[in-house]
């Protein structure tokens, strides 16, 4: 058995890296990939002692769950990176045994991301933006928050979704909610399943991408001054104030922001613990029961039951008027008539020969036969003109330059979130009826400050882009990064600290050293 974490899920190339693990092996090593066109091997570090170490009980006394809300405290081993090593997101495989065992372990292939024994961290370069004007933000929060804490062979049950920790006030100057550490082990699923394909396509299409963590965005204030175009991906659903402050500073001063997600900005968190945690006043179950509604860490919800600051005022669209499908396996199964095409003639549409049944044909549908639409997504509030084209009203708080270019309407939606046990959008403790019609919806929309933002409304167009299921996703997703890599304001030419070449550098230099 082995199993661990990062101390920080970010460093900068040539930094040393903390991992946190627990092994009842002798000694145990770790190899290095990084994630690109394929899943590459980089190096493998020397061999470390083994140490055992229990996970912590869980404080309400339930029987076979660890906490979800403290340090796990492993033991610590320290591990250089390269200098020369390319900026992205690297994958830790940590392999047990003594060394005829370790080499009998097979290198991972590119099938072979996900499962336990696995963490991943993100390189940052030296020097920011000299590699690419896109930065990638890993969506590392939402991560923690589902974060079961499982092992390869046991079911711990320990997230924000299961077994969750209340703090009803007192500690962190009386901040009330759940409590969690990011300081636990768990594996690797959502890396496998939105970012390993996406990546893959940015890199074979030979865009040049660095990498951040939420974390990064939320403490500093410059992270993105050097970057045209900040990509968030899959499922971003837990937001700090400080992470929504320096987005929206991004395009208020040229900057360009491209949602490829959804339930976006969906609760705010605060950190804790030396940033090592957060806290967040949701409307998760604590032994079945609400420990606090309203769930005052709602960004939508008016004050006193929510911060007051809807997420569509970033994005354009919400959660609240989207909609999910439940499954008994993840991610489940959804519609696949994709989005009905609105304004082809939009720079978004060029080249992928879409239709909006303006010039009197028909009316074609993005993604079409792909499951694009969920397995969560976000919509805007909207009202048919008369011409039957769907325009975002703004009643919800989604800015006025909105622009909806694709819309699904959600029917029939999964009925359990009309429940309050839910605490979801038109929850009849937030909202005595419904906004009206809930759609999937892609759009797009300046502000003031001249930045763009294009929001996909849905978590799985990473996926259907990276796996190039759909021609017209494909098309639509590079005219975006094709558009938004560039400020207006910058300088076509590349400058002295950007690299000609969009390919990624090749790794050189020793492989991880040092001990624990």
């Amino acid at each position: 058995m082995i199993e661990g974490y990062v101390a920080r899920e970010s460093v900068t190339a040539g930094e040393r890296l903390a991992l946190h693990v627990s092994t009842d092996a002798r000694e145990f090593r770790v190899r290095f990939y990084r994630l690109g066109r394929s899943l590459e091997f980089i190096a493998e570090s020397e061999v470390f002692p083994g140490v055992l170490k229990a996970p912590p009980p869980h404080p309400d006394g339930v029987a076979g769950s660890a906490s979800p809300a403290v340090d796990w405290d492993f033991p610590a081993y320290h591990l250089d990176t390269s200098a020369d090593w390319p900026p992205g997101i690297y994958l830790a495989h940590l392999v047990p045994g003594e060394a005829a065992h370790a080499r009998s372990v097979p290198r991972l292939g590119d099938g072979d991301v996900e499962g336990f024994e696995r963490e991943f961290f993100v390189l940052r370069p030296r020097r920011p933006g000299a590699h690419g004007r896109i930065l990638y933000k890993k969506s590392t929060f939402t991560r923690h928050a589902y974060n079961r804490s499982d092992g390869a062979d046991v079911q711990r049950a320990a997230s924000l979704y299961d077994n969750p920790v209340y703090d009803g006030g007192g500690a962190d100057g009386g901040r009330r909610g759940h409590r969690l550490s990011m300081r636990r082990p768990g594996g690797v699923i959502d890396l496998a399943y939105w970012d390993a394909p996406f990546i893959a396509w940015l890199e074979r299409c030979g865009y040049a991408v660095e990498y951040c963590t939420d974390l990064d965005l939320h403490e500093d204030p410059g992270l993105l001054a050097p970057y045209d175009l900040l990509l968030s991906v899959g499922h971003d659903e837990y937001w700090s104030a400080a992470m929504r402050e320096h987005t929206a500073a991004h395009l208020a001063a040229g900057g360009n922001v491209a949602f490829l997600s959804a339930n976006t900005c969906w609760w705010r968190v605060h950190l804790t613990d030396g940033d090592t945690a957060f806290v967040s006043d949701t409307d998760h179950h604590v032994a079945g029961v609400f420990p606090h509604l309203p769930a005052t860490d709602q960004w939508w919800a008016p004050p006193p039951r929510g911060v007051g600051e809807p997420e569509n005022a970033l994005t354009g669209v919400s959660f609240r008027n989207g909609g999910m499908w439940p499954s008994t396996e993840w991610p489940g199964d959804r519609p696949r008539e994709g989005y009905r095409v609105q304004h082809a003639d939009h720079w978004a549409y060029a080249g992928t020969g879409l239709r909006d049944g303006s010039d009197g044909g028909p009316v074609d549908a993005l993604g079409a036969g792909t499951p694009l639409i969920g397995y969560e997504c976000d919509g805007a509030a909207f009202a048919y003109d008369e011409l039957g084209v769907a325009r975002a009203t703004g009643a919800d708080g989604t800015p006025s330059s909105f622009l909806i270019l694709g819309i699904h309407v959600l029917s029939p939606v999964h009925e359990d979130f009309h429940h309050p046990k839910w605490g979801h959008w038109n929850c009849v403790e937030r909202e005595p009826g419904a906004t009206g019609p809930r759609a999937a919806t892609m759009g797009v929309h300046t502000v003031d400050g001249g930045g763009t933002v294009f929001t996909a409304g849905t978590t799985d167009w990473p996926v259907v882009c990276g796996r190039e299921e759909d021609a017209g996703v494909v098309r639509v997703t590079r005219n975006v990064l094709d558009r938004l890599a560039r400020r207006a304001d910058r300088p076509s030419d590349p400058g002295p600290d950007r690299p000609s070449d969009p390919g990624p550098d090749r790794p050189s230099g020793p492989g991880p050293t040092a001990g624990p």
